[in-house]
């Protein structure tokens, strides 16, 4: 395997550089970002695709993770249930050092193979759910051991990397291989590939959700009211698929059925959506 992710920077004498300058080549290092998530976008689909019959067949969904990688697939994942209202477990996050932790970032528990399969096992894995092992490498112990145990179970397996060829994607049904070269500082890979990660989370939850009709239009009609910007940004949603023209008439049948979702169905005279 050639780690392209740990190859020296194509710059140098960082410490001697200007702000404006050292921005500007970060700027244009980020720019390369998309161009190399366009390359994967057949396997992303693949992914994305089997993600959607796994949730759809009443399966879990799990990233599993280590490092920054596994820190920004939390991120994406809590985020779920409040914008999307879809409950909590269906999206989950395997992480090395445990979720709990995550704040205080133990690096080395990226290399712990035994935790990781007792975390695997406490969740109760089968075939209907579905792991997607996150590392740049490639080949982090956590997650390689990971994703050998899940084919030893049965479980079907996803992977996001950032070098050809490594052994997560070899251990993975369905890869995803972002190549995204060195970065600005050598080895650095919170830079690029924390980048690519970030734009490939969103791809895939945005992508499944509306696959699984939590988005009608273009819109969150099933966002949680948790707060007054959210029920403000609903109301406003249900007034123009209403046609309701009174703000506190709109808001009122709103916090009555929790949803947009719900309340339209209400108007509509169907049943309440769960």
């Amino acid at each position: 395997m050639t780690r392209i992710t740990e190859q020296p920077s194509r710059y140098d004498h960082l410490e001697t550089r200007p702000v404006e300058e050292l921005v500007t080549l970060i700027n244009q290092e980020d720019a390369t970002v998309a161009a190399a998530i366009q390359k994967a976008l057949p396997q992303v689909s693949r992914l994305i695709t089997a993600i959607v019959e796994k949730l759809k067949n009443g399966g879990r969904m799990y990233y599993m993770g280590a490092g920054s990688g596994g820190r920004l697939s939390v991120l994406d994942a809590i985020e779920l249930p409040t914008t999307y209202g879809i409950p909590k477990g269906v999206v989950n996050v395997i992480l090395a050092g445990g979720v709990e932790h995550l704040a205080e970032a133990p690096e080395e528990k990226e290399d712990d193979v035994n935790e990781a399969l007792d975390k695997l096992h406490r969740e109760q894995l089968t075939a209907q759910d579905i792991v997607i092992g996150i590392s740049a490498s490639g080949s982090t112990p956590f997650v390689l051991e990971g994703l050998k145990e899940c084919r030893r179970l049965g479980v079907t397996t996803g992977c996001i990397v950032s070098n050809p060829d490594s052994p997560i994607a070899a251990s993975a049904d369905l890869p995803v291989e972002v190549i995204t070269g060195p970065e600005f500082i050598t080895g650095s890979t919170r830079m690029k590939c924390g980048t690519a990660q970030k734009m490939l989370f969103d791809m895939i939850s945005t992508t499944v959700m509306i696959q699984l009709g939590r988005v009608e239009g273009n819109s969150m009609v099933n966002v949680k009211l948790i707060n007054d910007k959210i029920t403000d940004r609903a109301v406003k949603m249900l007034m123009q698929k209403s046609g309701i023209a009174v703000y506190e008439k709109a808001k009122a049948i709103l916090l009555e059925h929790g949803s947009v979702k719900n309340a339209m169905t209400a108007l509509n005279g169907t049943h309440k959506t769960q």
